[in-house]
């Protein structure tokens, strides 16, 4: 399993970021959140609370949600 957030995550937040013209200071201010953790959003941070990470999507218009990628025992 790999240490970072897929880059699909982070690759999604920071394109979303970037056509709405917002710097990651915009996205912190608007998100109630603090910039070091949309700067380690971005960068793919192993280790960061689903709950901050689901206010940034929010603006976006989406949320965490669990995929299949694959089975147990397969």
């Amino acid at each position: 399993m790999s240490s970072e957030i897929p880059k699909p995550l982070s690759g999604f937040v920071r394109q979303q970021r970037k056509a709405l013209k917002m710097t990651q200071q915009d996205l912190a201010d608007r998100a109630g959140v603090g910039i070091r953790f949309i700067r380690e959003l971005e960068s793919g941070k192993p280790t960061l609370r689903m709950d901050k990470v689901n206010i940034v999507l929010d603006l976006f218009g989406h949320t965490l949600a669990p995929i299949a990628y694959q089975k147990l025992g397969e």
